[in-house]
């Protein structure tokens, strides 16, 4: 199948009214602590508070949200001003004495727990690159620049963290350099940073040489520091969902670069290798774990469908097929798309369950945690209206077909 210019225009519409009309209403105003700054995004179904700590990391996805929002939807105030809310709770109570930063704290910012990893951090940098592009608050680009400085010392020493296991079996995974990727792509097109173009080379040719493997067309989760499948349990195990997700940021450089031809077939083989492995053929849906060689998963939640993923695909296989055409990247769109907006979206009150049985039945009701938030969705929900917006303003003349539109579950 193909999509009509009808067809991306009804596209256009649906995400842009899930965004501005269901998604963000469900968090916003509300999630805004008055009293101690920061967001109160820990909810029920029905957007009651299940609890008032505050996940960090997440403070900085939503301070990145709303400043982006004001950067390139429409220059609300409230946007700006909830973005500072965060900004400001992240700088005043998320900043260990050692410079790295907490990812758990109380409602008044109180440490409670503090990981090993620095994704706080990265999510950080994203916030405060697009709040001093939306504030002009140059305090904030120059922490931006810093943070970012300080991540990649961080992915480059092992010694400056506290290892998560022994050298016994030496292991790297793939969230480091995607994550990076999108940080470095985040804070340049904000604010921009000569570092930026130089380290998302060398991180893409990590993800290219080490972790997509062409002879099982596959992209591994963690292998050996040479790039080897490490057989055993851990090492054998793939999360489609994350690699589909890095397989859209490398897609997102090659549209920056001029539609750069090996980085289009880069993402797009990632996309294919692992739509392969991780869709369910039986229920629909993205499946959470498999193994690498077909042998049983540890995790048990492994065959779940979990919210985000969805959220990366859907912008993966859009961003695939308005940049080659290819039809079968519009087909595997309208399945990812119908699939989540009939599965996790709650018609009653907004916003998407996070947590699917196999079947496609809601496993619990939270729409936020210490894990789910104001993110993966509006961030989708976004990234999909501007590239809808980009590529019919660029293709004012594409023909219309006879394709069947009622799919797109599109309301007004």
């Amino acid at each position: 199948m193909s999509y009509s210019k009808t067809d991306l225009l009804r596209l256009k519409d649906f995400y842009q009214n899930q965004l501005l009309n269901d998604t963000v209403p469900f968090w916003f105003p509300r999630s805004i602590d008055t009293e101690f700054g920061g967001y109160l995004l820990m909810r029920d179904q029905d957007g009651s508070l299940i609890d008032d700590d505050k996940a960090v990391w997440i403070q900085g996805r939503a301070a990145w949200l709303l400043a982006t929002l004001y950067n390139t939807v429409e220059p609300k105030q409230e946007w700006l001003a909830g973005s500072k809310a965060g900004i400001d709770f992240l700088n005043n109570h998320c900043f260990d004495t050692d410079g790295r930063m907490f990812f758990h704290v109380t409602r008044d910012g109180q440490p409670i727990r503090k990981r090993r990893y620095y994704f706080s951090e990265t999510f950080a940098v994203i916030a405060m690159s697009a709040y001093a592009k939306a504030s002009g608050d140059e305090a904030a680009a120059e922490k931006a620049r810093f943070l970012f400085g300080k991540c990649i010392e961080y992915s480059t020493s092992s010694s400056l963290l506290e290892p998560k296991f022994t050298a016994t079996r030496p292991s790297k995974g793939i969230g480091t350099p995607m994550i990076m990727i999108n940080t470095a792509q985040q804070l340049r097109e904000n604010i921009g940073d000569p570092r930026c173009d130089e380290w998302i080379d060398t991180w893409i040719t990590e993800i290219e040489t080490d972790f997509v493997k062409d002879d099982i067309k596959c992209v591994m989760e963690q292998v050996a520091p040479d790039g080897s499948i490490i057989d055993h349990i851990d090492g054998r195990t793939l999360n489609p969902g994350h690699a589909i997700e890095g397989a859209w940021f490398i897609l997102h450089e090659a549209k920056y670069r001029n539609n750069d031809p090996h980085l289009i077939e880069l993402g797009c083989k990632m996309l294919d290798y692992m739509w392969e492995r991780g869709w369910d053929k039986k229920h629909g849906g993205i499946l959470y774990f498999r193994d690498v060689y077909d042998k049983p998963v540890q995790e048990y939640w492994q065959d779940m469908k979990f919210w985000w993923p969805h959220n990366e695909v859907i912008i993966a296989t859009l961003l695939a097929y308005t940049m080659t055409g290819d039809e079968k990247y519009a087909t595997w769109h309208k399945m990812v798309h119908d699939y989540a907006y009939s599965k996790f979206h709650d018609a009653a009150n907004g916003e998407w369950f996070g947590y699917l049985h196999k079947d496609g039945s809601i496993a619990q009701t939270a729409k936020g945690n210490m894990f789910k938030g104001p993110f993966h969705l509006p961030r989708q929900e976004w990234y999909c209206l501007q590239l809808l917006n980009e590529y019919l303003e660029d293709n004012k003349n594409v023909v219309s077909s006879n394709l069947d539109v009622t799919h797109l579950n599109y309301k007004k």
